[in-house]
């Protein structure tokens, strides 16, 4: 039997997941099925430096964070976020060797995910169909920018943002469009893969069979767009594109405060009366302009103008309690960086503290597992590895390579 890791209470204990992605859209993913307890074993290129993300600056080593690598020791904070967990061996699947190495590793492997551009993975001789030859009942989720015999082209987030229309449904009316912060098209579709993957796998506890599952960056960017009938709004002569505010809400949006900026959602009569005793306003609750929903939206230009008045009279933190002990939605908009450290998220372990692996705590936050099970343990608690660290002991344990063998593929350069 392969070497696994069989940490008690995890859902995934025992899982085997060859891990053939790189960047950012196939790594979360398989982030995310480490942190569930699945072993996944990072397949790395030597003859290339490993996954991309291992360049990625800043780093972090012995002086601390730096923008340029300068030990041995650094690590790019991209991977110690999304290496933890993972196990790392280097493979140099272009090399015939490299690839029969993969598919006896295969043999014994649960899931593969990989996310080459579409058709890559079968050039290499390591696609679906060469897997399943060896391991009929293999988990094969794809993730590329176009899904399988899609579209071609290099599928960058920001190219997935501008083919999924969601950079027209940012930003005021009239302006250019506005490439959403958060990397969305690289973050929404490893959570339909990985949704995929264990749907596929529960499947397969059942009948045995395996399959492929292949999920779209375009596809998923744009199902989640449709969610929100942008198409009947335009047809109806909404606007699409409304800034801060949504035109069939009011009070709606984000107001300023002396200190920053506040969140407000007080579209029903009772949270829009809640808006009007915290302003110290309760004249307002008998003002026909306000008296309903649709009266407020239909004089949404002259309410806003009075909240706006009365937030950035005060400091955010008040403003959002007088808010908050009148029932209504809002809070303060926050930094990132004070984003990541708030006490709720900390506490539940969905932003957590990154590692080093010879230097220890960071100070720096990654993301954590954002589930809770009421039985289950799930967690990100080991650092990310080198490159390379576990190639002798995976391909030994997993793979059922002799030290002969090992010791000729890495004479050859193959690992």
């Amino acid at each position: 039997m392969p070497h696994t890791d069989r940490t008690p209470g995890r859902p995934l204990a025992g899982t085997v997941v060859l891990d053939l992605t790189t960047a950012l859209a196939g790594p979360y993913a398989t982030l995310l099925l480490a942190g569930l307890g699945a072993t996944v074993v990072k397949v790395e290129n030597p003859a290339t430096g490993g996954d991309s993300a291992r360049n990625n600056s800043p780093y972090y080593g012995r002086d601390g964070l730096n923008m340029a690598r300068v030990d041995d020791t650094d690590m790019s904070v991209s991977m110690m976020g999304r290496g933890r967990n993972k196990k790392s061996i280097t493979l140099n699947l272009k090399d015939p060797r490299g690839r029969a190495t993969f598919l006896r590793l295969a043999r014994n492997a649960d899931i593969v995910v990989e996310n080459y551009a579409a058709g890559t993975a079968d050039r290499l001789g390591i696609g679906y169909e060469d897997v399943r030859a060896v391991n009929p009942t293999v988990i094969y989720t794809s993730i590329s920018g176009f899904g399988a015999g899609g579209g071609s082209g290099k599928a960058m987030d920001s190219i997935i943002q501008a083919l999924s229309g969601v950079m027209y449904t940012a930003g005021e009316p009239g302006t250019e469009p506005v490439r959403i912060g958060l990397p969305v098209g690289d973050l929404l579709a490893p959570l339909y893969a990985v949704i995929g993957t264990l749907a596929a796998k529960t499947q397969r506890d059942q009948d045995g069979v395996g399959q492929h599952v292949d999920v779209s960056m375009l596809g998923a960017l744009t199902s989640l767009l449709s969610t929100e009938p942008f198409d009947a709004h335009e047809q109806v002569g909404l606007p699409v594109r409304t800034g801060n505010e949504v035109p069939r809400l009011a009070p709606f949006g984000i107001f300023p405060a002396k200190d920053g900026f506040l969140a407000l959602c007080g579209p029903t009569d009772t949270f829009a009366r809640g808006v009007f005793r915290a302003m110290g306003r309760p004249d307002l609750i008998e003002d026909e302009r306000f008296a309903t929903r649709d009266q407020r939206v239909h004089h949404a230009s002259a309410l806003h103008e009075m909240v706006g008045a009365w937030s950035q009279s005060r400091p955010r933190a008040e403003a959002v309690a007088a808010l908050a002990a009148q029932g209504v939605p809002a809070a303060e908009v926050l930094t990132p960086a004070d984003a990541l450290r708030n006490p709720d998220v900390r506490r539940r372990e969905e932003v957590v503290e990154l590692g080093h692996p010879e230097h220890g705590s960071t100070g720096v936050m990654g993301p954590g597992v954002p589930i809770r099970f009421s039985h289950a343990d799930v967690r990100l608690d080991r650092p990310a590895p080198h490159l390379g660290e576990h190639t002798g002991e995976l391909l030994a344990d997993l793979g059922g390579l002799s030290g002969e063998e090992i010791a000729e593929l890495r004479q050859a350069g193959v690992i």
